[in-house]
């Protein structure tokens, strides 16, 4: 299964852009992080699922999410939709989502990493809306495929929790962008302080 990550990369750029300066260090639901760090957390993912997806495998591809706390840099304004393009014209290549490529220092199946890279530009999106205020609907067919691969994650994961954080249980019934939210480990009614 092929997606274009295309119009889930417009929306996360068009909320990127419209995140005031003032709002840089105000906290998002990802602990530990302000707006600045999660949006050098975006960019940094971004330049890595693109480069896993054009099997351009190196210090962009090999580095672990983890190991240092993400910021953003003077031109991060112009470099972030600009890496975002990239990431969704990358994947749009049929050979991108087949054989083994890397992101996060981890091998994985051309297939897997795109669901990965659809998965944070999803939840990414949302923190960021939720951390500045901004209105925030995902492409459907991207939140599909970030429910879905969430919804495996937590089958395949024997301790029952999500590949982020604890699952947190949320109603059946709740919108689908909710069920996806529970399903990363965060509260889907979390507002800014």
């Amino acid at each position: 299964m092929t997606l274009d990550l295309g119009p889930q990369t417009c929306i996360v750029a068009r909320l990127a852009l419209a995140v005031r300066d003032e709002q840089l260090a105000d906290p998002t639901p990802c602990p530990d992080l302000a707006v600045r760090n999660l949006l050098g957390h975006l960019l940094g993912l971004t330049v890595a699922f693109r480069d896993a997806a054009r099997k351009d495998l190196g210090p962009t591809t090999d580095t672990d999410p983890a190991s240092a706390v993400p910021d953003i840099g003077p031109g991060w304004r112009e470099e972030l939709p600009k890496v975002l393009d990239e990431l969704a014209e990358a994947w749009r290549a049929p050979a991108a989502w087949t054989g083994m490529t890397r992101a996060g220092g981890v091998d994985l199946p051309g297939e897997v990493a795109a669901a990965v890279a659809v998965d944070e530009l999803v939840v990414h999106g949302w923190d960021l809306a939720r951390a500045t205020g901004l209105p925030y609907e995902p492409d459907p067919a991207a939140l599909e495929a970030a429910y879905d691969f969430l919804l495996a994650a937590t089958k395949d994961d024997a301790r029952g929790g999500g590949i982020f954080g604890p699952v947190v249980p949320v109603p059946e019934g709740a919108p689908l962008l909710d069920r996806a939210i529970g399903l990363s480990g965060r509260d889907p009614g979390w507002r800014r302080p």
